[in-house]
């Protein structure tokens, strides 16, 4: 029997990493195995998972999402010193406290940089213990389209000095995604803000996350190439047919580096796939889940 979404209930925890920053963590129990461990992309929050975490976790699964540092509610890093290597770290961690109930590692779900992050951490530990049972990519690939980045980031540095109220930044979001039918309620808001000491709303990730990460990903590329050809476990691949991160070339390079995985491309999606089709995008991995 399938359970109501709207109805699923959550626990919050925290996982310490190994520098010492506390990683907020958010878990819908199931019972299905393996589980399922969400990893968000650069910018976003847990909260970018929500109706996929609920709506898997109603037909059994057990579901886990995290803010990374630097991100929602997790620990900011002390002057902005911000690394690739920690959020590999950082991923793991959490990954090793989110098994499944016959031991196995979990799934993971990984959009955009959540989703490089799982293709150096599953393939550096190729041959050796795997820290997920299999991986789906969401809209990324280890090369990108730069144009499509860029449209992101000039997002993200359009507005340092926040928003006055919600309703400016539901502006902002309407402006950034057009194809977006709805316009975001302040309830939807809520999480992804934060009010600083003087009154202004501004997106709840830490700026100095612009200077350090984005510098490193170009020079990222030759390990994101060597890891990927090293995974051996199951790999699907959701893209988006309308992201302009993602294009059909850089698919076709990342199927020849991984012969084994399968894509799949989503119908009117960009890169924010689970925002853009979520039954969709829910259904794929629950196809793909019942495989394992």
């Amino acid at each position: 029997m399938v359970a109501d979404p709207a109805h699923m209930s959550s626990a919050r925890a925290s996982v310490v990493s190994l520098d010492g920053l506390a990683l907020a963590t958010q878990r819908w129990r199931g019972e299905r195995s393996p589980s399922l461990l969400f990893a968000h992309g650069f910018g976003q929050t847990r909260h970018a998972w929500n109706g996929a975490a609920r709506a898997l976790a109603a037909q059994g699964f057990d579901a886990t999402t995290f803010d990374a540092r630097g991100h929602g509610e997790s620990e900011r890093v002390p002057r902005g010193d911000y690394h690739m290597e920690q959020f590999v770290a950082d991923l793991l961690a959490v990954a090793d406290v989110s098994p499944s109930a016959d031991g196995r590692p979990p799934v993971l779900v990984g959009a955009s940089m959540g989703g490089l992050l799982g293709l150096v951490a599953a393939g550096e530990s190729a041959g050796a213990k795997a820290p997920f049972s299999a991986l789906v990519l969401v809209d990324i690939t280890p090369r990108w389209e730069t144009a499509g980045v860029e449209r992101i980031l000039g997002f993200m540095r359009a507005h340092p000095q926040g928003f006055a109220n919600y309703d400016e930044a539901a502006s902002a979001v309407e402006a950034y995604l057009p194809h977006r039918r709805e316009r975001k309620t302040e309830a939807q808001l809520k999480p992804l803000l934060r009010q600083d000491t003087d009154g202004r709303l501004r997106w709840h990730w830490d700026p100095a996350l612009l200077d350090g990460v984005v510098q490193e990903s170009e020079r990222y590329q030759p390990r994101l190439f060597a890891a990927a050809a090293r995974v051996d476990v199951p790999v699907l691949l959701l893209s988006g047919s309308r992201s302009d991160v993602v294009s059909s070339h850089t698919v076709d390079e990342f199927l020849r580096l991984v012969p084994h995985a399968r894509h799949v491309a989503l119908a009117d999606a960009t890169h924010m796939v689970a925002g853009d089709a979520n039954d969709a995008f829910t259904r794929e991995i629950a196809a793909f889940m019942h495989t394992l």
